[in-house]
């Protein structure tokens, strides 16, 4: 595809399933799920809050790889297992983007592949502004 470019993260499962870190295509950087796992370690485990900080870093590594910042974040996604950690990972959310405020969706699901991963984010910016 012309004009697409793919970043990797280095996850072991990018190569086993078939995925990028994040995509940009045109003004559009989506990063796809994005946990605390840096390689096969696990950060913040039990820690809703600092999953979520690792998680979000992780995603701003990404886009960074496009010359992007938090700034250009238009929208986040928050997967949680459990309602109760709301407002941990709330406060994450807002310590990362509470000057910038993308659109946010926040929901709880049943679980995730690793059970002691409690906080899985995507995100969404734009970089028409920026190039």
């Amino acid at each position: 595809m012309t004009g697409v470019e793919r970043v990797r993260s280095g996850s072991p499962w990018e190569d086993v399933f078939g995925f990028s870190r994040a995509v940009a295509a045109g003004d559009r950087v989506v990063v796809g799920g994005t946990t605390s796992f840096k390689g096969t370690v696990l950060y913040g485990e039990g820690d809703p809050y600092e999953q979520a900080k690792v998680a979000f870093g992780t995603a701003l590594e990404a886009i960074a790889e496009f010359g992007l910042g938090p700034e250009a974040v238009i929208r986040t996604r928050m997967l949680l297992t459990h309602a109760r950690d709301v407002d941990a990972v709330g406060r994450a959310h807002q310590e990362v983007f509470g000057d910038v405020r993308p659109v946010t969706t926040l929901m709880v699901v049943e679980g995730f592949v690793d059970p002691r991963v409690l906080v899985e984010v995507e995100l969404e910016a734009y970089r028409g502004a920026s190039s």
